[in-house]
């Protein structure tokens, strides 16, 4: 601050502060006073001091009527006595030694907290040793259940669409169909190739009919998917079928070069089954004669 005098009309010396940077601070104290009241009304925290014995000098926060709890309520209680069971003791006297620590979650009162420990460098002459800060976490924990509940369904009907979007049908003793429908990308072809495999194995299937009727585009990745798809069955004993091929797939499929010379080919579902059920035929005469 700076001093300033001047004389008075009838002589006397008059002496005068500048208390421009004490009025700033009142008012930035005044401020800051106003930031708390304003978190601990409406925040679910709760927000204490201790001394450098552990002794409670204030308590307060919306977060203590969430455990029936008024504020003050363990004003001039010790803390490692009105808690003895507290899981977060050792924190608490590293931080009254001085030493941060921040995000503890522990349990008290039967509600969790995520705690704060900050000592206090410079206490004046309020004798705090650290400042702590306990967030009720019960709110956060139940959105946060909440949207996992609502993944889980997500995943559960993203399953469901899946299934619905490409079923495997056993239309005939041994032959199976699987009706594509709608785009195909890389990450569906391979989707579709783990279960069909595994229905080829499981039904004991020795056809099975890959329908892309209800597919009108497939990119050069698909292409290679569903020709390395028909190979696959192949190992497994079965063989597969290709039917209801549009123009621009088939364009698509000759200009990387797939051949299609080892895959039985139909345009349309009641021809390859037809196929198929001729060559079962075929087989089982074949058994007989032997």
């Amino acid at each position: 601050m700076r001093a300033r005098r001047r004389r008075a009309r009838d002589g006397a010396t008059i002496h005068g502060h500048d208390v421009t940077a004490g009025i700033a601070r009142y008012r930035r104290a005044a401020l800051a006073e106003k930031m708390f009241e304003a978190v601990i009304e409406n925040l679910d925290v709760s927000v204490w001091a201790l001394d450098k014995a552990g002794n409670y000098l204030f308590q307060d926060g919306k977060g203590m009527q969430a455990v029936g709890l008024s504020p003050q309520h363990f004003l001039g209680r010790n803390i490692f006595e009105a808690f003895p069971d507290h899981p977060g003791h050792g924190m608490v006297r590293r931080a009254l030694a001085g030493e941060a620590y921040r995000g503890e979650v522990v349990e008290v009162l039967g509600v969790p907290w995520r705690n704060w420990y900050v000592p206090v460098a410079d206490p004046g002459d309020t004798q705090a040793a650290m400042v702590g800060i306990s967030l009720d976490l019960r709110e956060a924990e139940g959105r946060e259940a909440e949207l996992q509940g609502k993944l889980d369904l997500i995943e559960k009907q993203q399953e469901v669409i899946r299934e619905l979007s490409t079923p495997i049908i056993e239309v005939w003793d041994g032959i199976i169909t699987v009706p594509i429908l709608g785009l195909v990308d890389s990450v569906r072809t391979a989707e579709i190739m783990d279960e069909l495999l595994q229905a080829v194995g499981r039904l004991r299937a020795r056809f099975a009919i890959l329908d892309l009727t209800g597919v009108e585009v497939v990119d050069t990745g698909t292409a290679s998917h569903l020709i390395a798809m028909i190979r696959a069955i192949g190992l497994l004993g079965a063989e597969g079928v290709l039917t209801g091929i549009h123009p621009r797939i088939a364009q698509t499929m000759v200009a990387i070069g797939v051949d299609l010379s080892h895959v039985a080919v139909h345009a349309r579902l009641r021809d390859a089954l037809q196929h198929c059920i001729a060559r079962l035929g075929e087989q089982k005469n074949g058994r007989a004669a032997k």
